[in-house]
């Protein structure tokens, strides 16, 4: 019965569906959505990010990668991450990814969302 008023109480959604980062899955949507999606196997100009953390650049099958990414050696954490979203021809020279950043709190709030879903996965 608390279940089926959780649910009621949450306009019809179980709240574990509620996402835990709302305001970073808003950002990856506007800012990274139109090149990189969160489902598995989903790879479009870039890489699915579904897992990312942890996982080494480069290694998706299927995606397209720059040589300079693919080569790169990264091992995706939020260090790298931030770095690598403040300023990506930086952190790796010849990476064709051309979107940056600026404000360190959207990136932390992108990471904070790409976190969660590597911790589903």
């Amino acid at each position: 019965m608390l279940v089926f008023s959780l649910s009621l109480a949450a306009g019809g959604r179980s709240l574990a569906q509620e996402p835990v980062n709302p305001v970073g899955e808003r950002l990856f949507r506007t800012r990274c959505g139109t090149c990189h999606s969160v489902n598995i196997g989903e790879n479009r100009m870039g890489p699915h990010l579904s897992g990312l953390l942890g996982r080494s650049a480069g290694t998706i099958e299927g995606a397209r990668y720059s040589k300079a990414l693919g080569g790169s050696g990264i091992v995706w954490d939020e260090e790298r991450l931030q770095a690598f979203l403040a300023n990506p021809r930086q952190v790796v020279p010849g990476t064709t990814m051309t979107v940056t950043i600026r404000d360190e709190a959207q990136r932390s709030a992108i990471i904070a969302y790409l976190r969660r879903l590597s911790s589903v996965d």
